[in-house]
């Protein structure tokens, strides 16, 4: 957390800063090694993500790549709460942009020569076919729902919205990939898209109320936390079939699912 539907949030809701000149980055946590007078100066003509990285388009042809990893966010304000979490500051010829990391799990990297990571097919490009999820999953004996989150993979789907789409298509999440049948399939391609496209439209997932868990460019909370099926929801009945949900621990990751209704 935050997956591609925050990310993509974030993303939009910097948009306003597309065209600004940055003027100057107070680096606030010396951990970040960035090239200051690379960066200082420089226009920022694109904002856009990459899976889950943010990256901050210079006019130089460098990026500013965030990974906002567990508590991480970019944010065009900042509460009292959040100053001494802040790890960089962004001043722009209008406004400012914060870097808010209370872990201090967040990444931030300056790249001149292009984007350096090695990320799977992002669900949202056209090439992200039945197919082309057929070929990544019937191949392989990894459990399906670790296989979702691989990043090398598939780019951007973590642990919220794989639990959810499995449960969208009736998967077990334990299952290997190459037991899954061409029909399972089928039904799982539009239940990752319609799953991340619902959660964008929502603005997220926000599951607690701290200055660790999710706000927007904005500060404000997401609204998917209302639509989740399984996710969280650890002895609740399922939505679809009444049956109690339960977690297992998949790759030192929580998972929830109906042992009813997905097999």
């Amino acid at each position: 957390m935050p997956e591609l539907p925050e990310v993509e949030t974030i993303v939009r809701g910097l948009s306003t800063m597309r065209g600004a000149r940055i003027d100057g980055l107070e680096v606030l946590d010396q951990r970040l090694a960035l090239p200051v007078d690379e960066i200082v100066g420089k226009t920022i003509e694109g904002i856009e993500r990459r899976g889950k990285y943010i990256l901050l388009c210079l006019s130089s042809g460098g990026d500013l790549i965030v990974h906002l990893r567990m508590s991480g966010r970019l944010t065009l304000s900042q509460s009292s709460t959040e100053e001494k979490h802040t790890r960089f500051i962004l001043h722009l010829d209008r406004g400012k942009v914060y870097f808010i990391n209370p872990r201090r799990l967040g990444t931030v990297e300056y790249s001149g020569n292009g984007f350096p990571h090695n990320l799977g097919i992002d669900p949202f490009d056209l090439e992200f076919t039945p197919q082309h999820l057929e070929e990544i999953i019937m191949g392989s004996r990894a459990l399906i729902k670790p296989l979702l989150m691989n990043q090398e993979k598939i780019s951007g789907l973590g642990n919220i919205y794989a639990a959810e789409a499995l449960w969208h298509a009736g998967i077990d999440p334990r299952r290997a990939g190459n037991t899954l049948k061409r029909k399972e399939i089928r039904a799982l391609h539009p239940a990752i898209l319609g799953v991340l496209q619902n959660a964008i439209d929502r603005m997220g997932t926000t599951l607690r109320d701290t200055v660790c868990d999710y706000h927007n460019a904005s500060g404000d909370y997401g609204g998917f936390q209302d639509l989740l099926a399984v996710y969280g929801r650890e002895k609740e009945p399922c939505p679809r079939c009444g049956e109690e949900i339960v977690r297992i621990r998949q790759a030192g990751r929580s998972t929830y699912y109906c042992p009813e209704c997905q097999r």
